[in-house]
């Protein structure tokens, strides 16, 4: 942990991103997937640029899942997040679907036969995060970040804020001492808007929904609150950037503070440990934190293509630990099971519970009644308390 005085950035964007219409397309894809069969494969990526979308990939599932649905679903996708533009609309834009099935060289090494269990789908590194910094036990400018966005998108969908777009992003610097934030000095706010509104009605449109998220006290300086800086924002999404799946990596899990593997989540359906095995990690080691063993902890997996174990699994909590790291690694193979296997069984993960994780990251949020962000629960907590005493 970093000893003095220091300032952290993180960002995030909104579901109206190019990007993350990308992710979400892709994540609705894997929705529909696992709704018609639990254990189907998915590997779906999607571009998407002024009046068009294509979605690309492996699939292996039912005959009854046909492009035809799968257009259908993009479409409805898109409306959802609010895209009715004349350079992007959910209704005239083309979309094309060119999944194909997935390779029987991967589907091999992958389905478990005989003996040998269900492997990986993929080699790879995969890590989790938490800290004491929220509630969520989340970087605290990360989770700034996200839920300034959230509030305008709320605010957006209801009719509450009129005359904003769908395509924003957020960026706030936090203040640090000795490891923990203590203010924010920077908040940075790009907003799609209505071509009507200067920068000014957008601005006093924005500011009460960062006062409301960020702590009593914490509002930077007028000159350090920027709000579209460069003065218009009115062509935005797809329309104005074209958006891919996984481009947004950092913001999907802990806005810098933490490693990543590089693996991105959207569009992979559970066996694919690039977004399973992340879930995991953050899920030990949310459960290490909140059962006081330490205040930060950092896990790391590794996996092979085709094989069921971990090669590896490393727990750091930087100097914050109450136990020893190498006992703390054992413990948590002891309490879950980190073959793919394992993690679909334990996080549940084998239903269509995806695109709702497509924006305002895949972490910090809170767990569902159907699955949903089954990952966040701290239910081993009780059990590491009585093996640590």
């Amino acid at each position: 942990m970093i000893k003095g005085e220091y300032l952290f950035t993180s960002e995030s964007v909104s579901e109206g991103h190019p990007d993350k219409v990308c992710d979400r397309i892709s994540d609705a894809v894997v929705d529909t997937f696992l709704t018609h069969d639990p254990y189907a494969r998915v590997a779906c990526e999607t571009l998407a640029t002024t009046q068009r979308v294509v979605l690309a990939g492996e699939v292996r599932g039912p005959a009854s899942i046909t492009k035809e649905l799968l257009e259908e679903v993009a479409r409805h996708a898109i409306k959802d997040i609010g895209y009715e533009q004349g350079g992007f609309h959910w209704r005239t834009a083309q979309v094309d679907v060119l999944l194909h099935q997935q390779s029987a060289d991967i589907a091999v090494g992958v389905d478990a036969a005989g003996n040998k269990d269900e492997g990986a789908g993929d080699q790879g590194i995969m890590f989790g995060f938490a800290c004491r910094e929220t509630d969520s036990l989340m970087p605290a400018p990360i989770h700034y970040a996200h839920n300034i966005l959230k509030s305008l998108s709320e605010a957006r969908h209801s009719g509450a804020a009129t005359g904003l777009g769908p395509d924003a992003k957020s960026q706030v610097t936090l203040k640090y001492l000795d490891g923990k934030p203590i203010g924010c000095t920077s908040i940075v706010v790009s907003t799609q808007h209505d071509e009507g509104l200067d920068t000014e009605a957008v601005r006093e449109i924005v500011r009460p929904h960062v006062m409301n998220v960020l702590p009593q006290g914490w509002m930077p300086p007028e000159d350090s609150f920027y709000v579209n800086p460069t003065g218009r924002f009115v062509i935005g999404g797809p329309d104005g950037d074209c958006g891919l799946t996984g481009r947004k990596i950092i913001v999907d899990t802990y806005g810098g503070a933490s490693p990543h593997g590089g693996g991105a989540f959207s569009g992979k359906d559970p066996t694919k440990v690039d977004r399973s095995a992340a879930y995991a990690a953050r899920y030990l080691a949310k459960n290490v934190v909140a059962a006081g063993l330490a205040d930060r902890c950092t896990i790391q997996v590794s996996y092979a293509i085709g094989v069921s174990k971990p090669l590896s699994v490393y727990v750091n909590t930087d100097g914050t630990g109450q136990v020893s790291e190498q006992e703390l690694a054992r413990v948590l193979q002891e309490l879950m099971n980190l073959s793919p296997r394992g993690i679909r069984e334990h996080l549940g993960l084998n239903k269509p519970i995806y695109a709702r994780t497509a924006a305002y990251g895949h972490f910090g949020r809170t767990p569902e009644a159907d699955g949903g962000f089954s990952w966040e629960k701290t239910d081993l907590v009780a059990e590491l308390k009585r093996h640590f005493g």
